[in-house]
C-alpha cells in the first residue's frame, strides 16, 4: 500500500471512530457494567460518588485540577457535607493537584491524603491502582485517573481507557485492600518492607472472580504470574496495552504464544511520553515472527489494559511493562466466564477495526534505521527512568515519525 493511501486510511480511522457504548455481565454472583467510553465513565462515577450513604474509599495515581478534577472533588465534598465519612488519596508524584486544591473537600470533613514518596526505596514505588468504593457495596474500578483527559472523547485525544462499575462479593475485597493502603499511608517513615509484605500476604481467592495484587514483592508480581499461568493453558490471547516493554521472560512467553497459538495485541500508536510507543516497537518484529497479529490503535492516545485468554478475563492498573510487573502497586480483576471474554472480545474487535496491522508496509514506513536506533535508546531509557519523571523532566522523543496532528508529545502510566 503506497503510503497516502495509507495516510488517508489512518485518518478515515481517527475521524470516524467512535467509542461503544456501555455492556454490562452478570458472573458468578457479580454484576459488571463496563464503560470503554470516557463521558459515560466519569458519569457512572459521578453516579457512584452521589448514591454513597456511609462510606466512600477513593484512591488515584493521577489527580489534575481542571474541570474533571473540580468535579469529582466537588461530588465528594457534598457526599461529605451529608454525612458520608469520605477519604481520598492520591499518589503525590504522579498527581499534579496540589493539597490547597482539595480544601474545599477537607473543609467539608473529607480525608485527604498523598501516597508521598520518600527519600528511601518507598519513593521507587507509584501506587497506580485507581478505585472508588461506595458503602462497600459497589466500586467503580478500571484503568482511568482523574484528569480531563481520561473523560474526552477520541476526536479530542482523549486517552482511550476502560471503566468497570462491580458489584457483588468482591467489593469486600477492594474495602479489604483500601484499609490496607489506608494504614500504611498513615505509617510514618519510608516502611518498604511493609508493603512487600501487604502484596506478598494478599489472598486473591480462588474462585472464578479474583482481586490481584501486583507490586514490588519479587522479581514477578502476583498478577503476572497469574497472566503468563493463564496465557501458557489459553488457545486464544487477545491483548490490549498502553505501555509494552515487558521483562524478557514475558517476552518469551507471548511469543512460544505466537508460534502455537492465536495471538493478538494491539498496542498505541500515539502517547503524551513517545519512548514507551518507541520501546514497544523494539520487540514487534520478533512478535510478528512468531506469528502474532500486532496492530496500533490509531484514533487517540491508549490507556487500556485489557487481557483476554481463552474465557480468563484481566482488567485493570496493570501494563505489560517493566514497572507494573515488577514494581508499582496494581490492581487487577481476573474473570473466568465465557460470556463476558465473548462481549470484550467484541470490544477488541471494534478498537481493531480503528487499528493499523505492523505488517510490512508498517515496517517499511516506520523501521528505518534511524528509527530502529531511537527504539532502542527508548527501551534503554525506560529501564532506568520513571515514566512520570521523564515527562516531568521532558526526557525523550516529544513525537513520532508520521503521528497524527493531534498527537502533542510527552505520559501518565
Amino acid at each position: 500500500m503506497n503510503a497516502p493511501l495509507q495516510a488517508s486510511r489512518d485518518s478515515a480511522q481517527t475521524t470516524d471512530y467512535r467509542d461503544p457504548e456501555p455492556f454490562e455481565v452478570e458472573a458468578h454472583g457479580h454484576h459488571f457494567t463496563f464503560y470503554p467510553c470516557g463521558k459515560d465513565r466519569i458519569e457512572a462515577l459521578i453516579e457512584v460518588i452521589e448514591s454513597a450513604q456511609e462510606t466512600l474509599n477513593c484512591f488515584y495515581f493521577q489527580y489534575a485540577e481542571d474541570d474533571a478534577g473540580t468535579r469529582v472533588r466537588d461530588a465528594l465534598s457534598e457526599a461529605a457535607k451529608r454525612g458520608v465519612e469520605v477519604k481520598l488519596y492520591i499518589d503525590a508524584f504522579g498527581s499534579s493537584a496540589e493539597p490547597p486544591f482539595f480544601e474545599p473537600f477537607c473543609d467539608a470533613g473529607g480525608t485527604f491524603s498523598r501516597f508521598e514518596a520518600q527519600f528511601s526505596k518507598r519513593a521507587l514505588i507509584r501506587n497506580h491502582q485507581k478505585m472508588c468504593i461506595a458503602d462497600n457495596e459497589r466500586v467503580m474500578a478500571g484503568g482511568f485517573n482523574i484528569t480531563d483527559d481520561y473523560f474526552a472523547p477520541p476526536s479530542q485525544d482523549g486517552w482511550n481507557d476502560l471503566g468497570v462499575k462491580i458489584t457483588g462479593p468482591l467489593v469486600q475485597r477492594y474495602t479489604d485492600w483500601f484499609a490496607c493502603i489506608d494504614e500504611w499511608i498513615q505509617t510514618d517513615g519510608s516502611e518498604f518492607r511493609r508493603v512487600r509484605e501487604m502484596v506478598r500476604d494478599w489472598e486473591p481467592g480462588d474462585g472464578p472472580v479474583q482481586l490481584i495484587m501486583g507490586g514490588p514483592t519479587s522479581v514477578t508480581s502476583e498478577w503476572a504470574r497469574a497472566f503468563k499461568h493463564d496465557i501458557t493453558h489459553a488457545k486464544k490471547i487477545d491483548v490490549v496495552t498502553a505501555y509494552f516493554a515487558p521483562p524478557r521472560s514475558m517476552r518469551q512467553v507471548l511469543r512460544r504464544a505466537g508460534k502455537l497459538k492465536k495471538l493478538r495485541m494491539i498496542l498505541a500508536s500515539k502517547s503524551d511520553l513517545a519512548i514507551t510507543v518507541l520501546a514497544a516497537r523494539l520487540h514487534y518484529k520478533r512478535l510478528v515472527r512468531s506469528g502474532a497479529k500486532v496492530f496500533e490503535y490509531q484514533p487517540s492516545k491508549l490507556h487500556m489494559k485489557l487481557l483476554v485468554l481463552d474465557d480468563v478475563c484481566h482488567f485493570g492498573s496493570g501494563n505489560l511493562d517493566m514497572r507494573s510487573v515488577r514494581l508499582n502497586l496494581e490492581i487487577m480483576v481476573r474473570v473466568e466466564d465465557a460470556q463476558m471474554a465473548e462481549k470484550l472480545r467484541g470490544l477488541i474487535d471494534h478498537m481493531q477495526e480503528a487499528s493499523r496491522p505492523v505488517d510490512k508496509s508498517w515496517f517499511r514506513q516506520y523501521a528505518g534505521f534511524t528509527d530502529k536506533l531511537r527504539w532502542y535508546v527508548s527501551s534503554f531509557m525506560l529501564r532506568f527512568v520513571d515514566y512520570n519523571l521523564s515527562r516531568k523532566l521532558g526526557i525523550g522523543p516529544s513525537r513520532l515519525k508520521n503521528a497524527s496532528p493531534r498527537h502533542k508529545g510527552p505520559a501518565d502510566e
